[in-house]
Formats: structure tokens, sequence, C-alpha cells
């Protein structure tokens, strides 16, 4: 990973913030519920800080860059935005103790950011499979461990964890990646065990192949690595889902927003696949 030095300074809130700024509501209320979404500054974390915006709760958007978050925040007309390398535990704390400093807490965290190399086993060493779990599971204990006390406090909080089916199953050429999101389930479902009762739910989201441009990075890689045609390869990714096409990202959000509500206080400890009957 490059530059590990982007350090969070102080919460920036957007010059706008409008609950009505999108044109299609979401199902489910979170109105004056603070939600902090990682990686929300494209694909799928986009997708969940717009729908959570359009529910009606204050989004605080982390980036990577102060720059990129603060455009997605402004686009979003969310709350504000903080920024930090996930991989840098430290700036990953600071950035998320100064949004909630602004907030006066996060209710529902969002762990969104991660990403994925695709490479052979024979060509997988051991810092492959180290890089994929700094960058996919390390960031969901630190931030975890950054929101549950004040979460456990207040007497209520989710955090729900973007995995993959790659964390239910195997896929051929990410096993490193693989590794990382069983990893990260794993973590989820035992840090819903440690908080049950407490007011706290601690799930993951799973999702199948989906349209966004991590897909279209590892098209990009593997047309360069295998040769094959593009359009051979996308039909390889779609023909794992019985739907025959990717995931959206709005699915993923609205999985999310039910998650985040009151009517799913019942459900932790899960890691719901939104695959198109994949798992």
């Amino acid at each position: 990973m490059e530059g590990h030095n982007c350090l969070s300074l102080k919460y920036m809130p957007s010059k706008e913030f409008r609950t009505n700024a999108l044109p299609q509501a979401a199902q489910h209320s979170h109105t004056d519920r603070h939600v902090l979404v990682t990686g929300a500054t494209r694909g799928i974390g986009f997708e969940i800080a717009r729908a959570f915006v359009a529910s009606g709760a204050h989004v605080t958007v982390l980036g990577r860059t102060p720059e990129s978050a603060r455009a997605a925040a402004e686009k979003l007309g969310a709350a504000g935005h903080v920024y930090a390398d996930i991989t840098d535990a430290a700036a990953l704390e600071s950035a998320i103790a100064e949004a909630e400093r602004a907030t006066g807490g996060i209710d529902v965290l969002v762990n969104n950011a991660g990403g994925a190399e695709t490479a052979p086993v024979g060509k997988t060493d051991v810092a492959a499979l180290r890089a994929m779990m700094t960058l996919n599971v390390e960031p969901v204990l630190t931030a975890a461990r950054a929101v549950l006390p004040g979460m456990v406090a207040r007497g209520f909080g989710r955090i729900i964890t973007i995995a993959s089916t790659a964390g239910l199953k195997g896929y051929a050429y990410v096993s490193a990646y693989c590794a990382a999101k069983h990893a990260a389930v794993g973590l989820t479902k035992a840090i819903a065990l440690e908080t049950a009762g407490t007011g706290v739910t601690v799930n993951a989201v799973c999702p199948g192949y989906s349209d966004t441009d991590l897909i279209a990075h590892s098209l990009d890689e593997l047309e360069k690595k295998t040769g094959r045609p593009r359009g051979d390869l996308l039909k390889a990714f779609t023909r794992q889902n019985p739907l025959g096409r990717l995931i959206a990202p709005r699915e993923v959000a609205h999985a999310v927003l039910w998650l985040a509500g009151d009517e799913a206080s019942a459900i932790t400890g899960q890691a719901i696949a939104v695959a198109g009957g994949e798992i």
C-alpha cells in the first residue's frame, strides 16, 4: 500500500447538509442517527452513504485523502468527512475520534473500505497474504474498538462490515483475499458474541461479484495475467450468480440499511450474502 502517512486533521463538515438531496428515499428511516462509512468515496461505500443520507441520517464520509472525502461528502450532501489511510491504525483511530467529537458519537459504523489482489496461489507469498489482512481485517478491528465504548455506553450501536462471498467460499486466483474476508467474517461473529445484550449488533454483509470499480480492476488484472478476452472473464464472474448478472451496489446498500435499523435488533453475528443465490 502507498502513503501510510495520511493522518486525520480536523472534522470538516461539508458546505451543505441536505437530507433531501437525493431523488429516491430509502425504505428505512435513520433520522438523526450518526453514521460513519469507511471507503465511502466510490463504489458500494458511496452507495451505502447515499442511502443513509436519503434515510435522514447524519453521515460522515471517511475517505483515503481529504480531497476525495470532501468531494464525496459534497456530492452526497453528507454531514461531514474525515480521512485516513485505513491500514494506518493510528490515523484511522484519529479520524474516527474526530468524527465522534463532531457528532456526539457514532451510532452506526460501516466498515466498507478494503480491496483485492489477484494471483495464482503459486505466486501468492506470505507478504501478499499479510497485505490483504492489513487492508481487509485489521481496520475492521481498529474501527470496532474505537466505536464500541460509546455504543455500549449509549445502549445502541450497529457495526456492519462489508465482507464478500469470498468470506463464505473459495475463489480461484484470490486466495489471500479469500483468507482475509473469511477472517473478517470470523472477527464479526466473535465481536457479536461479546457485545450481545448491550444493544449493539455486529454483522457482515457479503456481496457477490458487484458492478464496481473493484471488479473492473480485477478484470483488468486477470486480462493481463491470463490473456483471456475481457468479455469471457466477465461471463466467468456473472456465471457464479444464478441470476446471471453482477450485484448492484444499491442492493447491498439496502441490506445495510435494514441491519442498521431498530427492526434488526435481533440480528447479530450473521454474514448475510447478497449474491443472487450463489451461496
